[in-house]
């Protein structure tokens, strides 16, 4: 009998939730199989399996607290292996039932069904949603061809065909699937489905990109793009994993890219009716279900408004002087470096010194006691296709400027490409938000718990100011730090920005260390 136990659950967190156990007792398991899935304030944690046998107790039910080493079950070891089995003898017979409208050729194979399983979707990820499949059951697919994608809370995972041959279908779009499951099958037909293949690409609708032999594959987010914007795949620039086109590239090519055909020009008397004319096919509402990363993100927010007491001071900088130097440097420092000098690393630089000077910011609550952080993790905001994600530089205050420009630039990559880590997610002692790359002028950050203070920068603007006497036109952007009122006084907070502010007006202080 082996005991399965609730692993460690991070720095300050002492609890832990039943998420979801995903056997039951009684059912056989297999050695580093995911059993149950934890929820903390922090993360989601995976516990698999200590050895193969049979699920023999739960001793705590889903929505239950444990803590870590707590024995949350056992598993009988041994004696189970062959039931697992079962279910794929019984699932060969469906492909070939699938075969029957198809063509001769791939009927005739008769070879074995091969299983599409679910991949492995990454640490403490126990489960995801089914997305749109691009084929139907007894189509015929080519090895490697992109056939669905799954949704997890943290990145999009695409499904591709491990064999050529007549797809069959078990997991229809939205179902809860968890790794390893199968999701459905291709029954293997030699040769016959590549002289197949731009059968079903002939068949979609036409003037419409659709996936073509020749196109590249496009996730359901990407080809829904692709679609109502009538594009190229061929034409758009890709910049994902794999030279797969991301969503955002999809995005970026509206408008940039050339439609595909001309439309004839319509009459001024018929354009009202041209226009209306799409909004009678169109629902006056549509309901669709939020992403695991959305609800993931609206969940944390929302505890962050409910547990903190959150208060929001705002300043004013005068970029003159980081712009000048930036420009005046600009082009030797990427010859240098080999990356681009920007302003997240002097507000870095900045924050870092402020942060040396008022500990609290740099702090954290854990029930009655104050956690003072001696290092320096900051978390940078990143927008993606699918949220926002906040991945963490460490030990900033060791980098350099280049150093730091690097690591953002990476993180900033490893976030579009739906690469990050749950290492580089989470541990983060503060937060820069920077909402000026979409035009703010000005907001209230939310704080990234359990940290107790986020800086957020802003659009700048060409505004007149008084110098000396005179009025002169000048580069400002208004700086926002939301704090934990409960750990951060307000005298703490203000002199907090006031030092930021100073370290960008004259940036030769933080570079010297003054």
């Amino acid at each position: 009998m082996a005991d399965i136990l609730t692993p460690a659950l991070g720095e300050s967190v002492t609890e832990a939730t039943i998420g979801k156990w995903t056997k039951k007792a009684g059912d056989p398991v297999k050695k580093d199989e995911v059993l149950v899935e934890l929820e903390t304030d922090k993360v989601s944690l995976e516990v698999v399996s200590p050895s193969d046998g049979v699920l023999a107790e739960i001793k705590f039910a889903e929505g239950e607290t444990v803590t870590p080493n707590a024995v949350l079950g056992s598993v009988s070891e041994g004696g189970a292996a062959a039931a697992p089995a079962a279910p794929k003898a019984e699932a060969a017979p469906a492909p070939a039932a699938a075969d029957a409208p198809a063509a001769a050729a791939p009927a005739a194979s008769g070879g074995d069904a091969v299983a599409i399983n679910v991949p492995t979707m990454g640490e403490s990820v126990a489960e995801g949603s089914m997305g749109t499949w691009l084929k139907k059951s007894g189509d015929t697919v080519a090895k490697d061809e992109l056939l669905v994608e799954i949704e997890t809370d943290k990145v999009a995972v695409e499904v591709s065909a491990p064999a050529a041959g007549v797809l069959t279908i078990l997991a229809d779009a939205g179902a809860t699937v968890t790794p390893g499951q199968q999701i459905g099958s291709i029954a293997a037909s030699g040769a016959a489905p590549a002289a197949a293949a731009p059968a079903p690409a002939a068949s979609a609708n036409a003037g419409s990109a659709q996936i073509t032999s020749d196109s590249p594959h496009l996730s359901p987010a990407v080809q829904r793009v692709v679609n109502e914007n009538n594009l190229d795949p061929k034409a758009i620039p890709a910049t994902g994993p794999k030279g797969n086109i991301t969503k955002g590239d999809a995005l970026a090519a509206i408008g940039s890219a050339a439609p595909a055909p001309a439309a004839a020009p319509v009459p001024a008397a018929a354009q009202s009716q041209v226009v209306a004319a799409p909004r009678a096919d169109q629902p006056r509402e549509e309901r669709v279900k939020m992403t695991r990363l959305r609800q993931t993100i609206a969940r944390r927010l929302k505890e962050s408004q409910n547990t903190a007491a959150q208060l929001t001071t705002f300043n004013e900088v005068d970029m003159t002087n980081v712009m000048a130097l930036r420009a005046q440097y600009k082009d030797v420092f990427e010859k240098r470096h080999g990356v681009k000098l920007g302003f997240m690393s002097f507000f870095t630089k900045a924050v870092v010194a402020a942060l040396h000077e008022i500990p609290a910011v740099n702090a954290e609550i854990d029930g009655t006691d104050i956690i003072y952080k001696n290092h320096y993790d900051i978390g940078v905001a990143v927008g993606t296709d699918k949220g926002l994600v906040v991945p963490v530089l460490r030990d900033a205050d060791t980098l350099s400027l280049a150093g730091i420009e690097k690591g953002i630039g990476a993180l900033g990559k490893a976030a579009r490409d739906g690469s990050l880590t749950l290492d580089q997610l989470q541990g983060g002692t503060f937060t820069i938000t920077n909402g000026g790359t979409y035009g703010s002028l000005m907001s209230t950050p939310i704080l990234n718990a359990p940290q107790s203070g986020i800086l957020g920068m802003h659009n700048i603007v060409q505004r007149p100011m008084a110098i000396n006497g005179e009025v002169k036109i000048r580069p400002m952007m208004y700086i926002a730090l939301s704090y934990d009122h409960r750990i951060v006084d307000g005298k703490e907070a203000v002199t907090f920005l006031v030092r930021v502010k100073e370290l960008l007006e004259d940036p030769a202080r933080a570079l010297l260390d003054l």
